[in-house]
């Protein structure tokens, strides 16, 4: 019996040696930080901190995160025109599904154009004084022409033809100088036209390119940017 007992403390002392030295490995729930800091390598340069601590030393050292950039598009002003009412209409019609809105800008503008070329001569300073004029051409055989009214800004001149283009003037003051007509003239006479151009601010590129193309279906009409307009 006394030799079952000695056997049996023999064992659990030999058990307990092997436990000290590590040769049965480490038990989690036994065993303290600072215990197994002791048996790390260097465990004299390991420093202790909280996590809160750690977090902080981290994000000082992360580099910052990228920033994003809004860039805006590019914009530009575009002018179009000038057209007359009935072009402008079937125009804004076009532009209708590109819904501009107050990007876009109608311009209504009154102009004096060409409408026909008068062969003339000159107003005279009285009205017995183109009277006689009158009297000069008839002698010249020169039939066709009326003495200008007082509602006429060639008061008191003679109107010797009225044409729609400047080469049918031309031939015809040709024609009345071979007759010895040598003072008339031709000149333009001028209507009123009321014109309309367009305005599109702050567009994208891709608009104006979609306005432009819209626009070359009007071949008559200019295309210009802003800077370049009226």
């Amino acid at each position: 019996m006394l030799k079952l007992i000695f056997a049996l403390l023999l064992v659990a002392n030999a058990a307990l040696f092997a436990y000290g030295e590590g040769y049965l490995g480490q038990f989690s729930g036994n065993e303290r930080e600072p215990a197994r800091l002791q048996k790390q390598q260097n465990a004299n340069k390991l420093l202790l901190v909280s996590a809160s601590k750690a977090e902080s030393a981290v994000a000082a050292v992360a580099p910052p995160p990228p920033v994003p950039r809004d860039e805006p598009a590019a914009t530009v002003c575009l002018e179009v025109g000038n057209f007359v009412l009935d072009d402008a209409r079937k125009f804004e019609n076009r532009l209708a599904p590109l819904e501009l809105g107050d990007r876009q800008q109608r311009r209504n503008v009154s102009e004096q154009e060409v409408s026909s070329y008068i062969v003339h001569i000159p107003p005279q300073a009285t009205r017995a004084a183109a009277e006689k004029k009158a009297d000069e051409l008839r002698e010249l055989g020169v039939t066709n022409f009326f003495i200008l009214n007082d509602s006429s800004p060639l008061k008191w001149g003679i109107s010797l033809g009225v044409f729609r283009t400047e080469a049918a003037a031309q031939a015809q003051l040709a024609a009345l100088v071979k007759q010895g007509v040598q003072s008339a003239r031709v000149a333009p006479r001028y209507a009123s036209s009321k014109q309309v151009y367009f305005q599109f601010h702050d567009i994208s590129e891709d608009a104006k390119s979609r306005i432009a193309k819209i626009a070359a279906r009007f071949p008559e009409q200019e295309t210009r940017s802003c800077s370049n307009a009226r």
